[in-house]
């Protein structure tokens, strides 16, 4: 790699050590969930010391954000991959956001699920979810406008901070959130396994829901 030669030993074994520490987080998550993370049951299984590995990960906290970092850095090049790709199809980034959670679903619900107790994910995790958040407005504006005007809209007007400095008028901000919401709220259905046993494909409920949003709009 060409940052090798710009990079000590010691910072390339430091980074390699980091990488470890999250493959064996992403386990641990995978297994108990986010909310029974410990630093010290992975530098067991890494054959070190506790205080160690608070040499590459200073707290539970530390680790945690880095996981969210990396979470919200991969779905958000997705989405702007899908975006690139089919010229900003709402259609075509919710199939990729489904996509996305499907590969990992921990990964999914380390970032949209329940909150860990006591962790507060530092602000520039937010930063990097309305990269996400812009992608979808992106796709909504450039759809034609085909709904009258709501008092939810006329609310979005005043309150549209969630929506990071976007531009787009308060129809689309509507149209954006709602999305947004309910395809998430399918999503964690169908990834928390409440569909099993009901005798209908999970894909073809998100395309109907994705159908009625856009039919809706």
């Amino acid at each position: 790699m060409a940052e090798t030669g710009t990079t000590t030993p010691r910072e390339r074994y430091r980074a390699q050590v980091r990488m470890e520490v999250k493959k064996r987080a992403w386990e641990q998550i995978a297994t108990a969930g986010a909310s029974a993370l410990s630093l010290n049951a992975i530098a067991k299984q890494m054959g070190m010391s506790g205080p160690a590995l608070y040499r590459y990960f200073a707290s539970r906290d530390e680790l945690i954000t880095e996981l969210i970092r990396d979470a919200y850095r991969s779905l958000a090049d997705t989405i702007r991959a899908a975006s690139e790709k089919s010229g900003a199809d709402v259609a075509a980034l919710a199939h990729a956001m489904r996509g996305w959670a499907l590969e990992d679903p921990q990964r999914y619900f380390l970032i949209y699920g329940t909150p860990v107790p006591g962790y507060h994910a530092p602000d520039d995790t937010t930063a990097i979810a309305s990269e996400i958040m812009a992608s979808l407005l992106d796709a909504w504006t450039a759809l034609p406008p085909d709904s009258p005007a709501t008092p939810f809209d006329a609310h979005l007007e005043d309150h549209r901070q969630w929506a990071g400095g976007h531009p787009a008028p308060p129809a689309v901000l509507h149209q954006a959130l709602i999305f947004w919401t309910r395809l998430h709220g399918v999503l964690s259905l169908e990834l928390a396994g409440q569909f099993g046993g009901m005798g209908f494909d999970p894909a073809q409920l998100f395309a109907a829901e994705l159908d009625a949003l856009l039919a809706g709009r």
